[in-house]
């Protein structure tokens, strides 16, 4: 059994109380658009670096990372005034991160040196350097906090790394592109995304061993094959629903998380690349970056609700915690 299994000049205004509040960063207009989770106005927006691309929240709410990828850092601020409170040493291009459950550390996939740069976000060191794939970008880590996923772009595979020893404990050959990992809460299956394979590999992990049980493939009346091409990937936390980003289809899709069948298709913005849920779930945004828009989508639903501008090409999202 995997050991991972074990348990389940821009003008910036005060803000409001944190609440759930949202962020996409802005990868051509270098900056961060917060938005109000109950009304969804805009409530700020604010400078973030040289083509901000990743973000993410501390667990506990406190520090907000984003991945200034032209400036080869990551950018720290306060997400209650929008302060930028320092940076992390990341490598060439950082483009996606996740964080500990903790807190700390940092994992962070460097495009351009095929590494996976690991930073203590408290002594703001680097820990480690785990050489992986050519483009390495998705990552994603394990319920128990045991596994690190890596997947590179290039080399087609997503790594398995030990966040004890940093080691590469296992490799799995996915589908061409691979761009995203997300666990399911229990850690008993782990999807990755192949934007140019147009697949999203479903994971077994409850074996000594990971492999793949089957294979996600989209078909929309009227798109053609070649633009439905997965990225984002977001899990219901009763692993009851997979929605998946399909790029310059304008689409996601909806899966079944028993079955692991696509069950529709929802049409939102151009160029959905990637997704992010409210604490509570009940709504899942994602960022369209070819109509500086967000889409709102009711989950329970299943629909899409609202659409937001913001600013010029979103590329992440990421909602604060409960407090």
């Amino acid at each position: 059994m995997i050991k991972y299994l074990l348990l389940g000049g821009l003008s910036v205004m005060a803000a409001p109380a944190l609440a759930n509040n949202v962020f996409v960063s802005n990868e051509r207009g270098n900056t961060v658009t917060v938005l109000d989770s109950e009304t969804w106005e805009q409530i700020t927006e604010f400078p973030a670096g040289n083509r901000p691309r990743g973000i993410t929240i501390a667990p506990d709410g406190s520090e907000l990372y984003v991945c200034s990828s032209d400036d080869d850092l990551v950018r720290v601020y306060d997400p209650n005034t929008f302060e930028e409170l320092h940076t992390l040493p990341s490598g060439p291009d950082p483009e996606l991160f996740v964080i500990h459950p903790s807190g700390n550390p940092l994992y962070i996939a460097n495009e351009d040196d095929n590494l996976v740069t690991v930073v203590d976000t408290e002594t703001h060191q680097v820990l480690a350097e785990v050489p992986v794939g050519v483009e390495p970008e998705g990552m994603a880590i394990s319920p128990d906090a045991g596994i690190v996923i890596n997947t590179s772009e290039t080399t087609n595979m997503a790594h398995f790394i030990d966040t004890e020893t940093y080691e590469i404990v296992h490799n799995v050959l996915v589908d061409q592109r691979p761009r995203y990992a997300e666990f399911t809460s229990d850690g008993s299956k782990l999807y990755v995304s192949a934007e140019i394979g147009g697949t999203v590999s479903v994971i077994d992990l409850t074996a000594d061993a990971p492999s793949i049980t089957k294979k996600i493939t989209f078909e929309v009346a009227g798109v053609q094959p070649e633009w439905l091409q997965p990225v984002g990937i977001k899990v219901t936390e009763d692993a009851s629903r997979v929605f998946v980003a399909l790029g310059p289809s304008n689409r996601v899709a909806v899966i079944d998380g028993e079955t692991d069948e696509v069950l529709e298709y929802l049409l939102v913005g151009q160029r959905v690349w990637q997704l992010g849920f409210t604490p509570d779930e009940k709504f899942l945004i994602t960022t369209n970056g070819n109509s500086n828009d967000v889409s709102i989508i009711d989950v329970e639903k299943e629909e899409v609700i609202k659409s937001v501008q913001v600013g010029q090409q979103p590329w992440g999202v990421v909602v604060a915690p409960d407090q």
